[in-house]
């Protein structure tokens, strides 16, 4: 019987090798999960840095559906009332972007 002793140190060094992979991303990933935000937090923190764009969304969504409602009721005249804030307010949003964009790159 003949005894391979050279591979177990080549297999040996491997595994601790590949342990201290394993080591080490663990401790790469508990530190970005540390950093995460929840929905809540990333969401008060973008509206805190660009507050026109959330408003311009809400505005625009309130829009759209007051319209369709009035569509579907019909009175056509306030459902074109509607449909052009529904316009403004995604000129409204757009504009907003492009500031928020313009802010933040000139930090």
């Amino acid at each position: 019987m003949t005894s391979n002793t050279g591979g177990n140190n080549e297999s040996d060094s491997l595994n601790a090798d590949e342990l201290s992979w394993i080591q080490l991303r663990e401790e790469i990933g508990s530190e970005s999960l540390k950093n995460e935000e929840t929905f809540k937090e990333k969401f008060a923190r973008k509206f805190y840095e660009n507050p026109f764009v959330p408003i311009g969304c809400a505005v625009t969504a309130s829009a759209l559906m007051y319209g369709l409602w009035s569509f579907r009721h019909g009175r056509p005249q306030m459902s074109q009332k509607m449909m052009r804030l529904r316009i403004a307010a995604q000129g409204f949003t757009v504009v907003g972007l492009m500031i928020g964009v313009g802010i933040s790159a000139a930090k």
